[in-house]
């Protein structure tokens, strides 16, 4: 199967400018095909991974791929979907969640060997790039009145905040497109769907540079479905907090569990995104048993992105915690606080910990009878623990499935 065929087996192409073109250009030889990503955060969360999993297909068959970092377009902000104005970041910020990117990018790419990816930042190119000149060069091609009809910008002009500033990222990711197809011969752009008029706006500059200067660039944009709970967030984040690709920033425990807490509604594009399971497959082992297969789903994605080591003991920590009823302090996730006083509060030792967020979400799972420690429901939040007491641990449980031991230096 070729990777069109691929990609759209597993409902990876959701929108394309032109989609005949680029079945004939996937089924014709290599091409070049690059997906952007602003620096807004040290690290990737699987929400984010979406178009990493689509490029590794690309590179897996001969086609040269490119990350851009989008160091300049992340000092304006992504309008796309936004009430407020993005907070602007400062250059060094920017700099290091540029290098916390790149690794997490490491985990779908390969970056050295035969043909191997590469990552460009934008920032490079507009460096020196005078405001009149990249007016005269690109603002000229864009029209004001049928880009504010665009939806991406439609919560922003509905609050009435959008701003000239936030109206320039569309010209620039277009840019970037041509950029990328002139020095690198680039000629397809993947992003998700929340992106589809930004990607629009670089193929039809292309279509417009061609009529100007007479030359035949092939630019062709695509989008993938988002990865949306059935509230329509977008998925990444659990109630715990960001399903995070950096190993330092999540146990592998935590890890799984953010995956197999997958909405059963996902779990299908889950599997189609960042396993090589056949889809048939995977259909019917959904139909059959959708408990089973989110367990499975938890394995195969801790695998891939952590390595099976870490797979396998975290499906034997959930296996032994969530199978019987006994207490298995050997297999729990561990927290060891320091304290320096000789008790610790109630509140104050599972905020430490990060079990909980604050003390007012502690007090009100209390209340609903959602903590308990040692198997025993906590019904009292004034109680306090002495340092003694905490030395070997004391393992916790908040809601039907998270479990934390927390020990006392």
């Amino acid at each position: 199967m070729g990777l069109f065929e691929t990609l759209k087996e597993r409902n990876l192409i959701y929108q394309s400018t032109d989609e005949e073109a680029l079945k004939k250009l996937l089924n014709g030889g290599k091409i070049t095909v690059y997906s952007g990503t602003d620096p807004t955060a040290d690290s990737l969360h699987i929400g984010h991974c979406v178009p990493c999993t689509i490029l590794r297909r690309f590179q897996q068959a001969g086609h040269k791929v490119i990350v851009l970092v989008g160091g300049a377009t992340a000092q304006i902000g992504d309008p796309s979907g936004k009430t407020d104005m993005r907070p602007m970041l400062s250059k060094q910020q920017l700099e290091k969640n540029i290098e916390g990117i790149k690794k997490g990018y490491s985990k779908f790419l390969r970056f050295d060997g035969d043909n191997p990816a590469i990552i460009v930042n934008n920032a490079d190119w507009y460096k020196g790039y005078d405001y009149v000149n990249f007016m005269r060069d690109v603002g000229v091609h864009f029209n004001v009145n049928k880009m504010i009809t665009n939806e991406i910008y439609a919560n922003r002009m509905a609050e009435g905040g959008l701003t000239f500033f936030e109206m320039g990222y569309m010209l620039m990711q277009a840019y970037d497109f041509l950029y990328l197809n002139k020095k690198y011969g680039c000629n397809v752009q993947y992003g998700g769907a929340d992106q589809w008029g930004n990607i629009v706006a670089g193929a039809e500059l292309g279509r417009k540079m061609n009529f100007l200067d007479g030359k035949n660039r092939t630019m062709i944009g695509v989008t993938h479905p988002l990865l949306l709970t059935p509230e329509g967030k977008k998925m990444g984040k659990t109630e715990k907090g960001a399903i995070w690709i950096d190993e330092s920033k999540i146990s592998a425990y935590d890890f799984y569990q953010g995956i197999y807490q997958t909405p059963d509604a996902c779990v299908e594009m889950m599997f189609a995104l960042f396993t090589d399971l056949p889809m048939k497959e995977v259909k019917d082992m959904i139909a059959k048993d959708i408990v089973a297969s989110k367990k499975r789903l938890a394995f195969e994605i801790t695998k891939f992105i952590r390595g099976e080591k870490d797979a396998v003991e975290a499906e034997n920590m959930s296996k032994n915690l969530f199978s019987s009823n006994q207490i298995d302090k050997t297999n729990a996730p561990t927290v060891e606080l320091t304290v320096n006083e000789s008790e610790i509060g109630l509140l104050d030792l599972l905020v430490a910990a990060k079990f909980v967020a604050s003390k007012g979400e502690a007090r009100r799972l209390i209340e609903q009878n959602g903590i308990s420690c040692e198997g025993e429901v906590v019904a009292d939040a004034t109680m306090k623990f002495k340092k003694a007491e905490l030395k070997d641990g004391k393992l916790f449980k908040k809601g039907k499935k998270n479990y934390l031991l927390i020990k006392i230096k």
